[in-house]
């Protein structure tokens, strides 16, 4: 099978499947950590609430491995998916990957790649005075700094945005997600090959020249971690965005504190990152019999760890449902905690930070667009993923 576009993944319709509808799932969280900290689901997995637990299962990658998702995504992103590999195999092939996201590198991506990607992107509307920031900018700016960033033609940007987003939205068009898989892979083979002959100072360059001890990483290992790059970056940065924005639009008081002093961007995106991260749930597997909050877990039982109500936990953070930018500072799980800890997160934050920024330098007095905010219902959703469909915005042109 070849994939086609001739329907092609779009923001919208993202939610009628893996994302789902659900408006508000807090409330819910917050009778679950208390009632059933630990409950059994109807398919016989076993899924955890409180912070506490969650984190402690992401943490002990001896008793929870993650096998179980390896299977899953080895689908569509090859035999050497990182988030699905245990140790010391995970160990070996984070390390050579990690070498391509040193501090030095970020820099360079985010002044370079980044906030010109960025530009790029404001440009097609900042004259306009108003705009759809979903469709016209958060959707659409991730992907090509991944790409840039990967070293990709710009004119290939059409051919592999779709099927990256095949690839992550395979659970609801897996026939379209396994050729897009498929398509992906030769295309990089292409890539990686004409740059083990010619290195630049791309990440693609960097990933065939990383070497630990003498070893390598192999070209199925380079080719799994771009699949498993560019559909994730691309997807989980676009929902963060939009959820960030929406949150400063819908708290105009501290949209105006940001607006006046930039140096509260780190905080105001962790915030809007525990607030409503772009992924509500990850798993692990049970590798022996144990036990979550009193509830026994036998060997081979999924485990559902429940990031969203991890991060709405209020024994950790006051009025956890709130968006607070001035919150007293607390580590949260979104990008996930120990071993298995994003690895892109650095860059995430980044392209968070510099979307916001040059929204803010070139379109002055960004507020909801009074004409449609309502008439469009906005609004943050979805059961997995979660960020908002749409953001009609104006600015003083």
């Amino acid at each position: 099978m070849t994939y086609t576009t001739d329907a092609p993944f779009e923001p919208m319709d993202q939610f009628s499947g893996v994302a789902g509808d659900l408006r508000d799932p807090y409330p819910a969280f917050h009778h679950k950590r208390v009632e059933t900290p630990a409950a059994v689901l109807p398919d016989g997995s076993i899924e955890v609430y409180p912070y506490e637990l969650v984190a402690s299962v992401m943490r002990d990658n001896t008793t929870f491995c993650s096998g179980s998702i390896r299977e899953l995504m080895s689908v569509v992103m090859g035999p050497y998916p990182l988030v699905g590999m245990d140790e010391p195999e995970h160990r070996r092939l984070r390390s050579l990957v990690a070498q391509a996201f040193r501090q030095r590198m970020l820099a360079h991506w985010d002044e370079d790649l980044v906030v010109p990607v960025v530009d790029e992107m404001i440009d097609k509307f900042a004259d306009r005075g108003q705009a759809e920031l979903v469709n016209e900018f958060t959707y659409r700016y991730p992907v090509q700094v991944i790409a840039e960033i990967l070293g990709l033609s710009r004119d290939d940007h059409e051919y592999f945005h779709p099927r990256a987003l095949a690839v992550i939205n395979v659970a609801v068009r897996p026939d379209e997600g396994i050729a897009g898989s498929l398509e992906l892979r030769e295309y990089f083979a292409k890539v990686v090959e004409a740059r083990r002959a010619d290195p630049g100072d791309d990440l693609i360059s960097e990933l065939v020249q990383a070497e630990l001890d003498g070893e390598k990483l192999g070209d199925e290992e380079i080719f799994s971690f771009l699949r498993l790059l560019m559909p994730a970056g691309a997807e989980t940065t676009y929902r963060a965005t939009g959820s960030f924005i929406y949150g400063l639009l819908t708290h105009p008081d501290q949209f105006e504190a940001l607006r006046a002093d930039r140096s509260l961007m780190g905080q105001a995106i962790e915030e809007s990152i525990r607030w409503e991260g772009p992924l509500l749930i990850t798993s692990r597997e049970a590798a022996k019999d144990t036990e979550l909050g009193g509830l026994p877990v036998p060997k081979g039982s999924m485990i559902v760890t429940n990031v969203g109500s991890a991060n709405h936990d209020p024994t950790r953070w006051d009025n956890p449902d709130e968006f607070d930018i001035f919150r007293e500072p607390q580590p949260h799980i979104a990008f996930g905690v120990g071993v298995h800890m994003c690895l892109g997160m650095h860059l995430a934050r980044m392209e968070m930070a510099s979307a916001m920024n040059r929204l803010l330098d070139r379109c002055p007095n960004l507020r909801p667009d009074p004409d449609r905010w309502d008439q469009d219902d906005v609004h943050i959703h979805g059961e997995r993923f979660r960020s908002p469909t749409t953001l009609p915005v104006v600015w003083d042109a």
